[in-house]
């Protein structure tokens, strides 16, 4: 009886079972785990951009990060090295995240797509489409406490709002219960300087959302 017991709690366990002290069956949610995400997208080929990246750029950080950055798309030295944010845009968001007294270890950052758009062309709807239960699943893995998005199509693959990065950024949003800060991306600073001073504006939100000392 206790043998039979025994196998009957050990398949509800890998059934996603959980069994109530009255007996009963209850489903219990069970959350990915980060390498069970990386797994489910094995040598992606669900949509074009397969055919032309070396690596695909699943996501490097904490695990168990409070807070999440989202980008875009990766880039040339991204999709070479098989990390996000690694070129020049990610020196400068290694900087951003330092100004908030962290370091890149202390948070989470991925990309929209997980493969690189050719010649860093904008992804599209369908790629977006492809790559979103990844995205999902990094997002239920690590369950910030806090999201930063990167750019206007990080923004609006979470929020589904076509409403421009400028003017959403800078107020606090939310994805399923998560607060959400959409932002300027570091490839556009780059390119703008003197918006950099806004991005701060949206980064010191995020660390007293966070309780980090400004």
């Amino acid at each position: 009886m206790i043998d039979e017991l025994r196998a009957y709690l050990a398949w509800a366990e890998d059934a996603g079972l959980q069994i109530l002290a009255s007996g009963t069956a209850t489903v219990k949610t069970k959350l990915p785990l980060l390498e069970e995400v990386r797994a489910e997208i094995g040598e992606c080929t669900r949509c074009k951009l397969h055919k032309g990246r070396h690596n695909i750029v699943f996501g490097v950080g904490n695990p168990k990060a409070r807070l999440m950055f989202v980008g875009e798309a990766p880039g040339e030295d991204e999709d070479l090295q098989g990390f996000p944010f690694v070129g020049k845009a990610g020196g400068l968001l290694t900087k951003m995240i330092e100004a908030m007294g962290l370091k890149r270890d202390d948070v989470y950052i991925c990309n929209t797509v997980k493969c690189r758009p050719p010649n860093n062309r904008n992804p599209e709807p369908d790629e977006l489409a492809s790559c979103e239960p990844f995205l999902k699943g990094q997002l239920a893995a690590v369950k910030p406490e806090a999201i930063v998005t990167l750019g206007k199509f990080a923004a609006q693959a979470l929020l589904r709002d076509d409403t421009p990065v400028s003017r959403l950024r800078g107020r606090w949003r939310e994805y399923e219960g998560i607060p959400l800060m959409p932002t300027f991306h570091p490839a556009y600073l780059l390119r703008s300087p003197g918006e950099k001073a806004k991005v701060w504006e949206d980064l010191k939100q995020v660390m007293k959302k966070l309780n980090q000392p400004v």
